[in-house]
């Protein structure tokens, strides 16, 4: 029997000593393709007890991250957090080794605690407002978080100067560079130990204190306020804790923090689908406690580690599905928000829900369809051209309420406030309005699951042209659209997307894993989705040669 959605037991927790020891005493071997620095879509991950992430991939990439700055004419001051993680605080510690030995002016949290990723990049882009693009005093940053991932990872990821991901040309170069640092010994990376350090030596910024004053630019917190919503906010254990306290004392709104603990190993998390301890907002075992407790609340929210991703729980619903609540929070924020261009493009991933293109389209914007990843949301963002971009993967950001920029990441803080305003001023709750929008357009089904593919397949897939799939129906509708690249941008999806009137089915191959992910919706039921998956199954394999 299955233990996901139970609590924690003893045989599910880390040893965090462990755990730290190995990040100091393993040493990667950079022939073995699991021990050598990869970026996927938000930085470098792994685990030091697999000998993925530690100290030796951080002094190197670290020097890579100075060196590729120094490419780039960056010479301004470098912003560098961390989320909750066990070995969140020792991979900071040997980042600030490697950036003061070069010279470089790191500022870091003022309280030495904790940062989420929508945090640092506010303070990237409140430090680089009215700079140009050539200005060599622009700022960037790093933040230490494998985001939800389990406690036993570590992640480390560079956002360049425009404040959100950095893009493949630049995780490219610094992945490659790194490697070559580890293989040459770490000849080539400067050091000073951390206890070498004199405290003048880094700069501090009050990352929370920056951020949270400036939420009623992008939130409607009066109207919060005055309509008395009881939030519960829930950081499960990660870098939100004392942003959420200090939300409700600033604005003095009904917010309580329903869990204000945080442990490294999370032993108060229920189990994940798999039975692994992820901090994941968005699904139903992980939340398990908080939906529980739905009905303590006008409206409860989750945080990952990392506070990038949010969910919401309501107490008609429960946990909200992530693609119907980025619909509602499209239609609501459309209609909402005058000060935005009327020219501004919703953004949102190929695999998101097609219940978002119907609500795009009923509010007569653009819609800004792009492959999987924040990243591709950026440059709009930056210039007002796209005024939200969402992941179907629980992560979003939008303008405030002037149009302009408020982050180039995900931001989970701001979506879990923007699920109490919708409430405060509609009242009704996000889960109330996606059952309105469901009878205007249709109800959703969706899932994603993942299927074996060995590497040459997952490479084959990963090259797919339309032009392979020969069938022209998909579960007994006419296929209107066979996709590789990104309608929005061009851009190369890395699989392939085909699409019917009531449905559509996505399929792209994981970068960490020997599977491919299989993503699926459709407007017909449940039926009608095991339907689509089925054939969506045997169009893949056939593609693939099987």
């Amino acid at each position: 029997m299955s233990r996901a959605g139970q609590p924690a037991e003893a045989s599910d927790l880390i040893d965090v000593d462990e755990l730290i020891s190995a990040y100091y005493d393993r040493i990667p071997d950079p022939t073995v393709p699991e021990q050598r620095v990869a970026f996927g879509t938000s930085g470098h991950r792994g685990s030091s007890l697999s000998t993925s992430f530690t100290e030796t991939h951080i002094l190197a990439t670290t020097q890579a991250i100075v060196d590729y700055r120094a490419a780039q004419g960056i010479a301004g001051p470098l912003f560098l957090g961390r989320d909750t993680h066990g070995l969140s605080l020792p991979a900071e510690r040997t980042a600030i080794e490697v950036l003061v030995a070069n010279g470089v002016d790191v500022r870091v949290d003022s309280r030495d605690s904790w940062v989420p990723t929508p945090a640092l990049s506010h303070a990237i882009l409140t430090y680089n407002r009215g700079r140009e693009d050539s200005d060599p005093g622009r700022a960037d940053g790093i933040v230490v978080t494998p985001s939800h991932n389990p406690p036993r990872d570590g992640g480390f990821k560079y956002n360049p100067p425009h404040g959100g991901p950095a893009d493949t040309d630049a995780t490219g170069w610094i992945a490659d560079r790194a490697n070559a640092l580890i293989a040459d010994g770490l000849e080539g990376v400067r050091r000073t130990r951390y206890s070498d350090i004199d405290g003048d030596a880094l700069g501090e910024y009050d990352f929370r204190e920056a951020y949270v004053r400036d939420l009623d630019s992008i939130i409607d917190i009066a109207a919060i306020k005055k309509a008395g919503v009881r939030i519960g906010a829930d950081p499960l254990g990660g870098a939100s804790v004392d942003y959420w306290a200090l939300i409700a004392e600033h604005y003095g709104i009904d917010l309580t923090v329903v869990n204000p603990e945080v442990d490294p190993t999370w032993r108060f998390m229920t189990l994940d689908w798999d039975e692994k301890i992820r901090m994941d907002p968005s699904s139903p075992s992980a939340m398990a406690s908080l939906v529980a407790r739905r009905d303590e609340y006008d409206l409860l929210t989750g945080n990952d580690a990392d506070a990038d991703r949010h969910g919401i729980v309501t107490p008609d619903a429960g946990l909200m599905n992530p693609n119907h609540y980025l619909a509602v929070a499209i239609d609501y924020l459309f209609s909402h928000r005058p000060g935005w261009s009327d020219a501004a493009a919703v953004g949102k991933t190929l695999v998101s829900s097609m219940i978002i293109d119907r609500v795009v389209e009923a509010l007569g914007r653009d819609l800004y369809e792009v492959p999987v990843g924040f990243k591709w949301f950026v440059p709009g963002l930056l210039d007002g051209s796209v005024a939200f971009g969402g992941e179907e993967s629980a992560g979003a950001s939008f303008l405030r309420m002037d149009g302009s920029v408020w982050t180039t990441d995900k931001d989970g803080i701001l979506l879990c406030l923007l699920a109490a305003e919708i409430l405060a001023v509609t009242g009704k709750t996000p889960s109330q309005r996606y059952a309105e929008l469901e009878e205007t357009y249709g109800s959703s089904v969706y899932q994603r699951v993942d299927a074996a593919a060995t590497p040459s397949q997952k490479a084959a897939l990963a090259k797919l042209a339309p032009e392979a799939v020969t069938a022209t129906t998909l579960a007994g509708e006419e296929i209107v659209a066979k996709v590789s690249h990104a309608p929005g941008n061009g851009a190369a999806i890395g699989g392939l997307k085909v699409v019917t009137e009531h449905a559509w089915f996505a399929a792209r191959p994981s970068g960490t894993e020997d599977v491919y992910k299989l993503y699926a919706e459709s407007l017909r039921g449940e039926a009608h989705l095991r339907e689509v998956q089925e054939q969506a199954r045997e169009v893949v394999t056939a593609a693939l040669g099987g």
